[in-house]
This record gives C-alpha cells, structure tokens and sequence, in this order.
C-alpha cells in the first residue's frame, strides 16, 4: 500500500470528516502505509545562526510503540519537536509522520497527529467541558459528534465528575489529564507529548502514566514523549534515545541501554553515561503554570 502523496491508492483507514473539504490532494496525502513506522525522521536538521539545535538526526518509530527522548536543557528535544509537529520548519532534511511527509503535506501530518507541549494550554476560566468543546471546534469535529466524543473523552481521562467545573479548580494532574485528553479528541495516530508528567506530585505523576498507556491499548497510538524523568521513561518506553548537543548519543531499549553500562546500571547512570549532566528538575492552576513557564525557559 502506497503512502502519502501516492497515486491511485485506496485509503485504509477510515478518514475524519472534517478533512474533505481540503480537496482531492490532501485526502491523498493522509493515506497510510500499513505495518509502516509511524514516525521517520530522516536526517532532520535545524540551525539557529551558527548554532546547529539539531543536527542530521536519523531514528524511527514502530507503529503503536511509545519512544522516549532524554537529554539535558538545551540539548534539542523541544527544537526536534516543534518540527515534527509543524511549528517550526527543518534547515535541512525531513520526516514522515504516519506515512506523510513533513515538508510535502504538513496539513495532513496536523491532521495524523495531537501534541501536549509543556506550556498550560487549558484555560481555567473555562469548564472542563468547554476546554474539550472549544478543542473539538478545532479539529473540525461535526456538530453531532462532539458531544459524544467529549463524554467519552472525559470517561477516559477520569474526568467525567469533573467537567463541569472550572479547570481553576482542578489538580496539576487532572489538568494535564485534561490537556492530553484536548490532543486525542480526534483520534491522531500519533501522539507527541513534551515533558507529560512535569510539576507533578507522585500520586498524579503515575495517574497520568496510566492514562498514557491505557492510550496506547485502547486505541493502537503511537507516542513520542520527551522527559526529565527516569522512572517514567523506564515505565512507559518501549525505546528510549538520548538526545546530547543535537545528537543521538545513545538509542535502544531501556533494559539494553542500562546493560550497556554495567549490570546494576539505571537509567539514571545511562544518561550520566552518555552526557556527563545528572537531570534536575502537584499543585493547583497556578502552580502548574508557573512550573511550566519556567520549564519551558529552561529547555
């Protein structure tokens, strides 16, 4: 089966509604390659200036897998997905996100994707339901969907007795249950979650790895995730990368990068190993945004 950008080709998937008035070319675009890595990145480059972010980065990943991406401030995981989700254009090469390439189709890779950044991006003078409701106008969802969809979205995340309150109210891990579930309403085939678990107490930290994981059983999705957290990216990583200077340092599975350097080794010693730095790193609206804000400053 031909991917994006092919001709003749029969989509294998059912499309979502709201991309057919894009016209002929774009519904082409969104065909998928069965059995084929979600995400390929293909010497994918990013220079500011004289300072090269990202530099020649070359991974895949396999459909339905979750890949964690590790590494330092400053080390090019925020730069590398902003240009996988189409906020910022590559210097040079490109990538392909479920079947469709970056560069050649960048309607229908927003179309094939959802991203969850590390800045706030619910509103808190807003319900719970309104937040998804204002998300569902967005990705073109037909009147006669959303309420469905919203509920079931709500269910999922847990949130279901909480939405109809405003997300001022809500814990730093119910909001960002609620954010991922923003990113999902459309049912993208892939997922791109940037720091998912920060500012979060131990208690929400794990009830949004659940949540995560259960995203992948339910609906097949495919998960690039970046994080400073160790145990989360031993937990829910089929692959983890180890991103240094704009560079793939390291790439493997957590068990087989924690055997490359000694037999007692966590993942903690796998990024000491391949970076020389130790990583340093819940409450209410305010709190969550003042935690991201200064994360965001720092990557």
């Amino acid at each position: 089966m031909a991917g994006c950008g092919s001709r003749g080709s029969v989509c294998p998937r059912d499309a979502l509604s709201h991309q057919t008035h894009l016209g002929g070319r774009l519904d082409e675009a969104m065909q998928n390659s069965l059995g084929a890595n979600a995400i390929e990145v293909l010497s994918l480059t990013r220079r500011f200036n004289s300072l090269v972010a990202v530099d020649h980065l070359n991974f895949s990943c396999a459909s339905g897998a979750t890949f964690g991406l590790l590494g330092p401030n400053g080390a090019g995981k925020s730069t590398l997905i902003k240009m996988l989700t189409t906020l910022l254009p590559p210097s040079e090469g490109t990538a392909k996100i479920a079947g469709c390439d970056l560069l050649q189709h960048p309607e229908a890779v927003r179309r094939k994707i959802g991203y969850v950044s590390q800045m706030l991006s619910a509103d808190g003078d807003l319900t719970g339901y309104e937040n998804l409701l204002i998300s569902a106008k967005l990705y073109g969802m037909p009147r006669s969907e959303r309420a469905r969809r919203i509920a079931q979205a709500l269910e999922f995340m847990e949130l279901a007795q909480v939405g109809g309150k405003l997300v001022r109210q809500y814990s730093g891990g119910m909001i960002r249950r609620l954010e991922i579930a923003q990113s999902m309403l459309h049912r993208p085939s892939v997922l791109f979650l940037d720091e998912p678990s920060v500012g979060l107490d131990p208690s929400a930290k794990r009830a949004v790895w659940e949540r995560i994981a259960e995203l992948r059983r339910e609906f097949g999705t495919t998960i690039l995730m970046t994080t400073h957290d160790m145990e989360e990216a031993d937990h829910l990583c089929d692959m983890v990368a180890v991103m240094h200077h704009g560079i793939l340092a390291a790439m493997d599975t957590p068990a087989a990068l924690k055997a490359q350097v000694g037999p007692e080794a966590t993942l903690d010693d796998v990024f000491i190993h391949f970076t020389g730095a130790t990583i340093s790193e819940g409450g209410e609206l305010r709190d969550a945004a003042r935690t991201r804000i200064t994360a965001q400053r720092l990557g």
